[in-house]
């Protein structure tokens, strides 16, 4: 009796022992399953509440990397930067940034220059790069391209030198000269002389003035606050008068021809600045005894009628390699020659912003020795806008429109 007793007891205490083993296994199991796991942070990586709405609208290129440098987040600006490929960051001076900063939790930024992905050109990308900690386990990175305000800053440091030059040369000259007259005052054909000189400084001089003046003027203002159909005929009309003692001089014919009765929207002394620059610029590089044409045609384009106005001359052209450049403010082909003409080398930058601001293009067509032609595109005015801003029919004065492919008169010819 007492033995089965004994035996009982220890059974007893035996499947009371076992029980609870089991149910503290049960428990560090559960314990186990809710605990994350190296390879859960990898495979299921969480962002803290509210980030990926933050990133989505940031103009920063946004990566968001896990402690073992892979991808969690990344935004569609960063893969078109080319920063992730293949789920990776692929820039190693950014990806080491963010080791360091995974390791000590400080902020870190750096500029850097990138190969551009996909183009021939060697041309970098330029962009800021800032990384940071988010939370315990992720890395931020941010990248803002700065290409463009690099570029922006390299042209308003060029612009400045340039003035500076173009400012101090005419300027220089005229002291110079003044000092000439006055010690040759005993001498008047040296004034006379030195006098004429004076007067060509102080034309090229006060032409670079009035051009500054033009081309901050087409940059700051809203050409169509001031907007009215122009007739492109009166624009040629104007531009060949204003070229009319250069062509004669050198014995360069000018002739006007295309489309007649074609009008564009838009502000009728930039138009007119514009188009008279192409043909002053056509004259001035073109040989004597030579022709300079301007032609106006209308177009179609998808997003409605153009029209085009060509001008063409037969002078000594341009290369391919200022092609590119001749836009740009103060560039000039030849610039021996632009001092004999008195070119100011911003004759096509405002043609350029010209017509940008009137929802436009200028291009050009060159080859050298054979001459060049400046294609100015500008949208049509159409009627039905006409009427509507000045609630009236333009052309009821005149009677019926011509047909809109009618010829010009003859061409102008000069001399």
């Amino acid at each position: 009796m007492d033995v089965n007793a004994a035996v009982a007891a220890v059974a007893a205490i035996a499947g009371a022992v076992t029980g609870v083993i089991a149910m503290l296994a049960f428990r560090f199991s559960e314990r186990e399953q809710k605990r994350p796991t190296r390879s859960s942070l990898h495979t299921d990586p969480v962002l803290p509440p509210g980030v990926d709405t933050v990133l989505s609208v940031l103009r920063s290129s946004a990566v968001v990397l896990d402690e073992a440098d892979g991808v969690v987040k990344a935004s569609s600006a960063a893969y078109a930067l080319g920063l992730v490929r293949g789920g990776k960051l692929a820039v190693e001076p950014m990806l080491q940034m963010a080791r360091d900063t995974r390791r000590d939790g400080e902020i870190r930024q750096v500029e850097l220059d990138l190969p551009r992905r996909g183009t021939g050109r060697g041309e970098a990308l330029a962009v800021s790069a800032r990384v940071a900690p988010l939370g315990s386990r992720l890395v931020l990175l941010l990248v803002e391209d700065l290409t463009e305000a690099r570029r922006i800053e390299a042209v308003r440091r060029d612009f400045v030198a340039n003035v500076s030059h173009e400012l101090k040369t005419p300027v220089g000259a005229l002291s110079l000269l003044s000092e000439a007259v006055m010690d040759a005052s005993d001498d008047p054909e040296a004034v006379e002389r030195f006098a004429g000189r004076m007067q060509i400084e102080a034309t090229r001089l006060t032409n670079l003035v009035q051009e500054l003046i033009d081309l901050s003027r087409v940059q700051n203002d809203d050409p169509l606050e001031d907007a009215e159909p122009v007739r492109i005929d009166e624009l040629v009309a104007e531009a060949i008068d204003r070229c009319r003692h250069q062509a004669g001089a050198k014995n360069i014919t000018m002739a006007a021809g295309g489309t007649a009765d074609l009008r564009i929207w838009g502000n009728r002394g930039q138009l007119a600045a514009a188009l008279g620059n192409l043909v002053e610029n056509a004259v001035n590089y073109s040989p004597a005894r030579t022709r300079v044409g301007i032609a106006a045609r209308r177009v179609t384009a998808p997003g409605g009628d153009l029209i085009e106005i060509a001008v063409t001359d037969q002078g000594i052209g341009i290369s391919d390699k200022d092609k590119e450049r001749i836009f740009e403010r103060f560039y000039r082909v030849d610039p021996a020659r632009s001092r004999a003409t008195g070119g100011t080398g911003l004759g096509l930058a405002i043609v350029k912003h010209v017509a940008a601001s009137h929802a436009g293009e200028v291009t050009v067509w060159s080859s050298e020795g054979q001459g060049s032609t400046f294609t100015l595109r500008l949208p049509e005015a159409g009627a039905a806008r006409d009427r509507a801003i000045h609630h009236t029919d333009l052309d009821d004065e005149d009677g019926p429109d011509p047909s809109p492919y009618e010829p010009l008169p003859a061409p102008e010819v000069l001399p």
